[in-house]
């Protein structure tokens, strides 16, 4: 199945200027199969995703969230309580949390504006699930150096995402599932299991 787990709208990120009816039309367009919508430090509650199901039901739509983290930003999927999770957290009690709600925690867009991510690492010893490794907002070198951190840190699993704040970028990176996933806890255990495999939408070039 192909998602993308890392969208914002202009909902409940200033940044974006998506509307979330707009991202879902865009979602159909990329051939995408689901959604994960992840506002900067914003978790989307049920009622709202219950708007947004009811008008593409053809399409899996699950709540996220993008952490602002003091090492950098960490995608949070799965959680039950978004509330222990505010802006500055540090990694290892982001991650550790996470793990405590059953959830999974992936670095986002590694090594971006000068990131020292390995040493972050080193220095925390923090056990993220995976890594962005494909990203509309991730140049070449960063790509790169993501799919490096993949041979080093081969437990770490890869998720490709457009990171889209525009309607126009929505899948144009994607992760292709080799698993069925329909609810949240679907969506862990793949990203767990290494499930997912990142790619570049062609129609993107």
């Amino acid at each position: 199945m192909k998602f993308d787990l890392h969208l914002h709208t202009n909902r409940h990120s200033p940044d974006s200027v998506t509307d979330p009816f707009d991202l879902l039309r865009s979602a159909r367009r990329a051939g995408l199969d689901g959604v994960v919508l992840t506002e900067h430090d914003y978790w989307w509650p049920d009622d709202e995703l219950a708007e947004l199901r009811a008008f593409a039901p053809d399409l899996v739509i699950l709540s996220g969230m993008e952490v602002t983290g003091r090492g950098g930003d960490v995608l949070v999927y799965g959680i039950s309580d978004p509330s222990p999770f505010f802006r500055g957290i540090g990694w290892v009690d982001l991650v550790s949390e996470v793990h405590t709600q059953g959830g999974a925690a992936v670095a986002a867009h590694p090594n971006r504006w000068g990131q020292p991510f390995e040493r972050l690492l080193a220095e925390t010893v923090v056990e993220l699930d995976g890594i962005e490794v494909l990203s509309n907002n991730m140049d070449d070198e960063l790509r790169e150096k993501a799919a490096d951190l993949l041979v080093r840190y081969p437990h770490f699993a890869q998720l490709g995402n457009s990171d889209s704040h525009d309607p126009s970028t929505v899948g144009c990176c994607y992760t292709d599932f080799a698993a069925e996933i329909r609810t949240a806890t679907d969506l862990v255990a793949a990203i767990r299991g290494r499930k997912g495999v990142a790619r570049v939408n062609e129609r993107c070039g």
